[in-house]
């Protein structure tokens, strides 16, 4: 997580718009997660932004939440299937999906690529970030699993 000061105020929705996702307390920089979990899911890296657990939703009712492990959980709407968010268990921390946003233009930069041990060789990200591995990842985290 980023400091205070760094915080930004975003809203946002899912595709078909009965998802709605309120936060003041958002990082202004994006993550992309390369674990095999995340590709799956979405075909490709998730990019996110943590927002803490700072996070109001409106039409939480259309929010489907699968346990996708031990240790985290991961929501999409379940009227048009639009990735809402990744969220530690433990902790309530929501790595919410950055597409949702409108605020496109408040992000700074990608600044960390996680899972960067289980990334494919087929793409390959320019921005200089911080990387970690799974293991790294989990030993600041959780357990894993």
């Amino acid at each position: 997580m980023t400091g205070a000061e760094d915080k930004i105020e975003l809203s946002g929705k899912c595709v078909c718009g009965a998802v709605g996702i309120h936060t003041l307390s958002a990082s202004p920089h994006v993550g992309a997660c390369h674990c095999n979990m995340c590709r799956q899911w979405g075909g490709g890296a998730y990019m996110s932004v943590d927002c803490g657990t700072d996070v109001s939703f409106s039409g939480e009712e259309n929010i489907k939440v699968f346990s996708s492990s031990t240790w985290a959980e991961r929501g999409f709407c379940q009227g048009c299937g639009t990735h809402v968010f990744y969220r530690i268990k433990e902790t309530g921390q929501l790595m919410m999906a950055a597409g949702l946003f409108k605020e496109q233009d408040a992000f700074v930069n990608m600044d960390r690529q996680v899972f960067i041990d289980e990334k494919p060789a087929y793409y390959t990200f320019a921005e200089d970030t911080k990387n970690m591995t799974g293991a790294e990842v989990f030993a600041i985290y959780g357990p894993g699993g």
